[in-house]
C-alpha cells in the first residue's frame, strides 16, 4: 500500500483532485487558518484541499521539513502569493485504512494570512 504522504505528494505533483476522493475519509475534518469553524465531511474537505492546491501550489510551493509518526505528520511549507511569502504547516492525521481524517493548516505571518484568505475565497467561490 502506498503511504498516505506518498499519495498526498502525488496529488500535489499532478494537481489531480480525483486522488483526494480516495485519500480523504468520509468523516474528515479540515481546520482552516482563516475559517473559525472546522469544515466537516469528505465533500467540503476535498473542496478546500483542491482549492488550496490551486492557490498555493503555483510553482513556489515546497515542503521544508517533516515530522512523521505512525498515523500523523507535520509538514512545514513555504509558498508565495502575489509576492507575499507564506510560511506554514500542514498537520495531517490518518486512520488505519490510510485515509485522511484530520487536516489542519497553520500560516504566518499575518500579511500572508490575509493574502491566503482572499485567494482561497476567490477560488472557492469560483468553484
Amino acid at each position: 500500500m502506498t503511504s498516505v504522504l506518498d499519495r498526498w505528494r502525488s496529488m500535489l505533483q499532478t494537481h489531480d483532485p480525483s486522488v483526494l476522493q480516495d485519500l480523504v475519509a468520509d468523516e474528515a475534518v479540515f481546520h482552516s487558518p482563516v475559517v473559525h469553524t472546522p469544515q466537516r465531511g469528505k465533500a467540503i474537505v476535498v473542496k478546500y484541499l483542491a482549492a488550496a492546491d490551486h492557490v498555493l501550489n503555483n510553482g513556489s510551493f515546497r515542503y521544508l521539513r517533516e515530522w512523521v509518526g505512525p498515523q500523523s505528520a507535520v509538514l512545514e511549507f513555504s509558498a508565495d502569493i502575489d509576492g507575499i511569502a507564506i510560511n506554514g504547516v500542514d498537520m495531517i492525521e490518518w486512520n488505519a485504512a490510510g485515509k485522511i481524517v484530520d487536516f489542519k493548516v497553520m500560516v504566518r505571518p499575518l500579511k500572508a494570512i490575509g493574502a491566503l484568505q482572499q485567494a482561497m475565497a476567490a477560488r472557492l467561490m469560483a468553484g
